[in-house]
């Protein structure tokens, strides 16, 4: 395909998504607890594979698949990334649930069909018009993301044991880390605390 047909396939490609999500939110409203239509999804998959560019395509990851390797990206992930995409890469979390467009299972064929440098490209760059960030740019950062890759690719096998581990790496809040110490002045043999009556735990 020549080059000027592929600046006006993207150009069809963009007008053609831009309508649907006018469409979308004429149905929706602007409420993110939407779930995208078939073919918005579909080309909104388009225009990432397009956005990407070719070269990062056929770029190998040059960090080894070993366990220490494996380890650092998986608590990496559960202090970075398990907000949205959840320790299993599931997605299913209370940010994750309630992101427009939603995150996609990290688990699933459409993620795992991607490219090593596809998938390192957008730890790197982020998505726009999405909760993804970018996290590039920082010093020792490369080396994360292809870390992060290979997490990705072991997802699908991830054992209960190595989520239980990430699960203790996870960001935690007040009551998160009070009831973390409660927890451990009892099993220190402290009496264990009552909560007060209609406290909350989000």
């Amino acid at each position: 395909m020549s080059r000027g047909n592929a600046i006006l396939l993207a150009i069809v490609i963009v007008v053609a998504l831009i309508a649907v999500a006018v469409v979308s939110v004429l149905h929706d409203g602007l409420s993110s607890r939407a779930k995208p239509t078939a073919l918005e999804t579909m080309m909104a998959r388009e225009v990432r594979h397009m956005a990407i560019p070719a070269s990062a395509r056929s770029i190998q990851n040059p960090v080894a698949e070993t366990p220490e390797n494996l380890r650092d990206a998986r608590l990496h992930f559960a202090d970075h990334c398990a907000i949205c995409h959840a320790n299993d890469g599931s997605g299913d979390t209370l940010v994750g649930r309630n992101l427009y467009p939603k995150p996609p299972d990290l688990r699933r064929e459409e993620t795992q069909k991607l490219a090593d440098g596809e998938l390192f490209w957008i730890i790197e760059n982020g998505v726009r018009f999405t909760g993804m960030p970018a996290f590039g740019g920082a010093h020792g950062s490369e080396q994360d993301s292809w870390k992060l890759v290979r997490l990705i690719r072991h997802l699908p096998q991830l054992t209960e044991e190595e989520r239980m581990e990430m699960e203790r790496y996870n960001p935690k809040g007040p009551e998160d880390l009070e009831e973390e110490r409660q927890e451990n002045d009892f099993l220190q043999g402290a009496p264990m605390q009552q909560k007060p009556e209609g406290a909350h735990h989000h």
